[in-house]
């Protein structure tokens, strides 16, 4: 019995170093997102339209924060094996993909911020009763939040690298720096405090941009002084490696297909919510999903720890270590997934606090869907987890397959609700997240078949 139980339960040494590793990122996104939340806070208090407009440009950011995300995910794997095999080039090298590609896809969507298309946020409110008010402040908010893409991609790429290395508290303490500057630049413009001038929406996209600008800097100089193992000068940024930035570069197109297919299906499906009312339900869904945001950090928690032990565990070529910490990681998630599942429920007291001053349609419209999120939990921990262990691996194919079946059944399901029934949005968002039961079920079967068992710094090496 105790060795079955050892088979899918690791021990306390085993979870004590996944905790070491998952709990600083979960702080340093809980901070963002308590950060956030206050941002939402701040424009809530200019009322259902200013919240709803910043709501559908952010919607619009969401597929590029994806796609950043994805870089660096795919950089991440090699990042982690090759720290396992102490290959101190191949971590320089990969830290370089990140800034490279990073760099200049935050360039490109900052000049389509700047320009700001109307047509492409009209998208999300095509039908809604608000959408010529609701779509001026989007326009507004995209353009003066637009230079900070730039920012936040490179400061990204150091970030994540960190955390790939075990190096976990510094990237903690530069967002925590950051997240506070934001809040306090957002106290100051967007109500005209201390003399300033009240730039409403437009003031929180300037805070925006000051402090990814000071949470680069302070990255910046991390890396000057302490030097991580991955460093190199400036002057060698483009000194690559092609077939190594070429296989990485294909590893991160497929999770970008994989990531990004999701966040249309998400976007999409914001698009279809927003049919059913005015700003009430914008807003409402936003701010149920900013108070959701809080107990996701848990994903980013498993993810992480999962990348930086399987990497380094595949990377110092200790395949039966891998194997065995394989099950412990699932087992792990699940359970860590119902704990925050138990947080997710409680934090609906916040809505009155937080979002007082939306409607109370708007208020109940988020605590209903806060409640069906936080349901959800322990199925997309263990999902997370499913597709770190793939990718890790250098599998990104599993994760591309299982978001093409799900996303498929996601914007069906989405479309035929939103023609046929008269459901409302959150009841709808709970029927069609049944679509991730698939998608879990594919990955228990292709994990199985271990593909994944893949020593990556090895293979590269010998390319």
């Amino acid at each position: 019995m105790t060795l079955q139980l050892n088979r899918y339960l690791g021990t306390g040494a085993f979870y004590k170093r996944a905790f070491s590793i998952a709990l600083p990122v979960m702080a340093q996104l809980l901070i963002q997102n308590l950060v956030s939340l206050i941002d939402n806070f701040m424009v809530a208090g200019l009322g259902d339209i200013k919240m709803s407009g910043v709501n559908i440009a952010g919607q619009i950011n969401f597929i590029f924060l994806i796609f950043s995300n994805s870089i660096c995910i795919a950089g991440g794997i090699f990042m982690s094996q090759f720290m396992g095999a102490h290959d101190k080039n191949g971590m320089q090298q990969t830290l370089r993909f990140k800034f490279l590609t990073t760099g200049l896809s935050g360039i490109l969507y900052a000049l389509f911020c700047c320009i700001a298309p109307r047509g492409v946020f009209n998208l999300m409110v095509t039908i809604n009763s608000d959408a010529a008010a609701i779509l001026d402040q989007a326009q507004i908010y995209s353009k003066s939040v637009a230079l900070s893409w730039v920012f936040m991609v490179l400061a990204q790429s150091i970030a994540s690298s960190l955390r790939e290395i075990e190096i976990v508290r510094p990237p903690l303490v530069i967002s925590t720096i950051a997240a506070l500057t934001n809040t306090f630049f957002n106290w100051i413009l967007i109500y005209g405090n201390l003399g300033a001038p009240k730039l409403e929406v437009a003031g929180a996209g300037i805070a925006t941009c000051i402090a990814r600008a000071v949470e680069l800097i302070l990255f910046i100089i991390y890396m000057l002084v302490k030097k991580p193992v991955f460093s190199s000068s400036i002057l060698m940024i483009f000194k690559i490696n092609p077939q190594l930035f070429f296989n990485i570069f294909k590893k991160s197109m497929v999770i970008l297909y994989s990531e990004v297919f999701w966040a249309f299906s998400e976007t999409f499906s914001n698009a279809l919510y927003n049919t059913r009312g005015g700003a009430e339900v914008v807003s409402g869904m936003a701010a149920g999903f900013a108070i959701a945001n809080l107990f996701f950090i848990c994903f980013s928690g498993i993810v992480t720890s999962t990348n930086v032990i399987l990497g380094q565990e595949l990377g110092a070529n200790r395949i039966e270590e891998s194997r065995k910490y394989k099950n412990w990681i699932l087992s792990g998630s699940v359970i860590f997934g119902m704990i925050f599942m138990l947080i997710g429920i409680l934090t609906i007291f916040l809505i009155p606090f937080v979002f007082k001053n939306l409607t109370p349609d708007a208020q109940r419209i988020a605590k209903d869907l806060v409640i069906i999120t936080a349901v959800y939990l322990p199925l997309w921990a263990l999902i997370n987890a499913q597709y770190s262990i793939s990718r890790t691996g250098g599998d990104t194919k599993m994760g591309a397959v299982c978001d093409t079946v799900g996303n498929i059944l996601f914007i069906g399901g989405m479309t035929a609700l939103t023609f046929l029934t008269t459901f409302s949005p959150y009841v709808m968002y709970a029927i069609v997240k049944l679509s991730d039961i698939p998608k879990s079920l594919i990955a228990y079967f292709w994990l199985k078949k271990e593909r994944w068992l893949v020593n990556l710094a090895e293979r590269n090496r010998q390319n």
